[in-house]
């Protein structure tokens, strides 16, 4: 599973990445990282919760198929 283009634009923001980096234990680097790479890290559980609080969107609107 990997997160579509426009979400990646839309979590890569300092205050997201922050909160990224809380919920999957890393560094800020490390989550600009999975962003520039769209790593399948960024749709583990911990990292789904934040991304679904931070755009609102559902899981079908945020990962592709």
């Amino acid at each position: 599973m990997k997160l579509k283009q426009e979400v990646l634009k839309t979590i890569n923001t300092p205050q997201t990445r922050r909160r990224l980096m809380d919920a999957l234990g890393c560094t800020e680097f490390t989550i600009a990282r999975y962003i520039q790479r769209k790593s399948d890290n960024l749709t583990k559980a911990a990292a789904l919760k934040v991304i679904r609080k931070v755009t609102g969107l559902p899981d079908n609107e945020i990962l592709e198929e």
